[in-house]
């Protein structure tokens, strides 16, 4: 079974967590736990229609290498018997709008009360407090906010939603999952767990640490599409080859800029000068020109590898067939289904590969039985329908 302790594998082995199912960084990063071998039970509704996407459970990629117990928590048995499973978990996940599990009784408080080494991870957009806590938003809302979907985009157009990597996953998820593994440190020091309060426009906000220090440093502008790391520079831009696939030209370092004039069999000073943007367009419009006189192939075979910093523009397909990404590994076929393999690696204890995304509540019992409940108490909550799936038209 995915969440089956004795199976699991990597440096959170042994370590049992609780995800209350729900949507975006929630379960992106339960995959990252159980990907680095928690055991990690997924709390999914009776009838989780209308949840997300809606994808059948074989696409929920997000959804490996778990088990999912189906409870339904406006049931007061199901609460009692998720109260319980906290009583042998390290951690529990939770998604929802600031308040909802203090109404359901499955907030902190009762938790941390009834295992107070538990590290009790959230996941808001807004966080658990200020005047927008309670406001409904999407990835596309928190990075505006945090000033990172302003600074993407061309210089003539509008800001361009960078897919929902920077808030759901990136700003959220991962920020949830980094925060949980050093609340679990902390426990296992100390006994005592806490809550995680991780926000998507707090993780957006760090994201652009940098960005921050650049800006004040005056060296990097407000305008979109002006600056070194935005497309505004010659010398880290994409551009289009004969063939119209694109190839990512990121020579930042004079020394690079040097060895790509060398391989075009242009003077090696040629791009010397573009410490000053007043030479950009120029810049830009010769190596436009010369990048859409071959194909994208063509360029890899002279450039790929090199420190040139030139490398392909790929797809999702491609990236997967990749002869580095092959020599890495770097992808799994889980059920049929190309995804992500487990990241990052670790020497000692490797995490395991991926198992298929489980059905929602596909197993309720055994998963139950396993976390310590008799099998009565099972068989009593299946009765109720406190637990189980429900058939859905």
């Amino acid at each position: 079974m995915a969440g089956d302790t004795g199976r699991r594998t990597g440096p959170l082995a042994g370590l049992r967590v609780i995800e209350l199912a729900g949507i975006g960084p929630g379960p992106f990063c339960a995959m990252m736990l159980a990907d680095a071998g928690a055991d990690v039970l997924r709390i999914d509704r009776p009838d989780p229609s209308g949840l997300g996407l809606d994808l059948p459970a074989r696409f929920d990629v997000c959804g490996r290498s778990r088990r999912s117990v189906a409870l339904d928590l406006k049931h007061p048995d199901a609460v009692a018997c998720i109260l319980d499973l906290v009583r042998g978990a390290d951690a529990l996940i939770e998604g929802f709008r600031p308040g909802t599990t203090e109404r359901l009784g499955l907030g902190p408080e009762p938790c941390l009360s009834a295992n107070p080494r538990l590290v009790y991870g959230r996941i808001t957009g807004w966080g658990q407090d200020g005047p927008l806590a309670r406001a409904a938003g999407h990835d596309l809302n928190y990075i505006a906010l945090a000033g990172a979907l302003q600074a993407i985009g061309p210089a003539d157009g509008v800001p361009v939603p960078p897919l929902n990597l920077v808030g759901d996953y990136g700003g959220g998820g991962m920020l949830l999952a980094f925060g949980m593994a050093a609340a679990l440190a902390h426990a296992a020091r100390t006994g005592t767990g806490q809550v995680v309060d991780a926000a998507m426009v707090d993780g957006a906000s760090t994201l652009m640490a940098m960005f921050h220090g650049l800006r004040a440093a005056g060296q990097h502008g407000e305008a979109r599409g002006t600056n070194l790391l935005d497309g505004g520079a010659p010398h880290y831009a994409t551009y289009a080859c004969r063939d119209g696939l694109h190839v990512a030209v990121a020579p930042i370092e004079a020394k690079f800029r040097r060895v790509l004039a060398g391989a075009l069999d242009l003077p090696a000073d040629t791009f010397d000068g573009l410490a000053d943007p007043a030479t950009w367009p120029e810049a830009s419009a010769r190596l436009a020109a010369l990048f859409a006189g071959r194909d994208r192939a063509e360029w890899c075979a002279l450039l790929e590898g090199t420190d040139a910093c030139v490398a392909p523009v790929l797809t999702l397909a491609e990236a997967a067939e990749h002869p580095h990404a092959r020599a890495r590994g770097a992808f799994a076929t889980v059920d049929g289904l190309v995804q992500p393999a487990p990241a990052p690696r670790f020497s000692a204890t490797p995490s395991g590969a991926p198992t298929p995304t489980e059905p929602p509540g596909a197993s309720t019992q055994a998963a139950l039985i396993d976390w310590g409940l008799p099998p009565e108490r099972v068989a009593s909550l299946l009765a109720s329908g406190a637990a189980g799936a429900r058939a859905t038209a």
